[in-house]
């Protein structure tokens, strides 16, 4: 047998038995060839098919860590990023990493009920629980109803309290799509995931009390790190 495959099997073993703990880091490279007496190159060949088999996970600028319990993320007519981890007592934030005033597109306007010709907020954003990156969403919003919610947003970093801002005190799903797929290199750099792991890729529309769209979003999550939870 190889004996990068004998470094995989034995650390397979060792995650399996609990000596490697759920969301525990691995040893770096250099430590782990010092203890199995090879070079890096064999190291590496032995964790990239462990995170191939889902047993790792890379997170870039952090290290390489052994696979841990899925975040449940609730997808219902009321969904809340904040809430759905608050109530698991886990700790999350948003970063913002733009936000454009763009013409709107045939598809977009005929989600969002706009005409030819008027205009959408476009925020990008990352998501983080636990320190953790989670997902990379895109979100519009109609900007004649919504002016300068770009100022709000950064104020808040929560979709719900930006729209409260507006007068809209509550909006509700209207449908929220899902596929798996290969993730792009903007997603890959992102997330930081391998190129060959799908993520899940969640389309989402949010209408106000009256049924009127107030929020289209396109979300990629890390299917490693968040199971969707479909509720009523």
């Amino acid at each position: 047998m190889a004996v990068w495959r004998q470094i995989e099997n034995t650390l397979a073993e060792e995650i399996a038995g609990g000596r490697l703990q759920a969301g525990e880091r691995l040893p770096t490279e250099l430590q782990l060839a010092e203890r199995f007496g090879v070079n890096r190159h064999t190291i590496r060949r032995a964790v990239s098919t462990l995170v191939e088999r889902g047993l790792l996970r890379v997170e870039q600028g952090r290290g390489t860590f052994v696979q841990d319990n899925a975040i449940d993320y609730a997808i219902s007519k009321r969904t809340r990023f904040s809430q759905n981890m608050a109530r698991q007592n886990l700790s999350s934030d948003v970063d913002i990493l733009s936000v454009d005033l763009l013409p709107v597109s045939a598809e977009l306007a005929g989600l969002l009920a706009l005409q030819p010709g008027e205009e959408v907020h476009r925020i990008r954003t990352l998501s983080r629980v636990e320190l953790r990156v989670v997902d990379y969403a895109t979100m519009f919003f109609p900007a004649a109803r919504f002016p300068g919610l770009p100022e709000v947003y950064y104020r808040h970093r929560s979709v719900t309290r930006t729209l409260q801002h507006f007068g809209v005190q509550d909006y509700t799903r209207r449908f929220t799509r899902v596929t798996a797929r290969l993730p792009d290199a903007e997603v890959v750099d992102y997330l930081g995931i391998p190129k060959n792991r799908p993520v899940l890729h969640v389309k989402s529309l949010n209408v106000d009390p009256a049924g009127v769209p107030v929020q289209y979003g396109v979300t990629h999550f890390n299917g490693d790190l968040v199971q969707l939870v479909m509720e009523d």
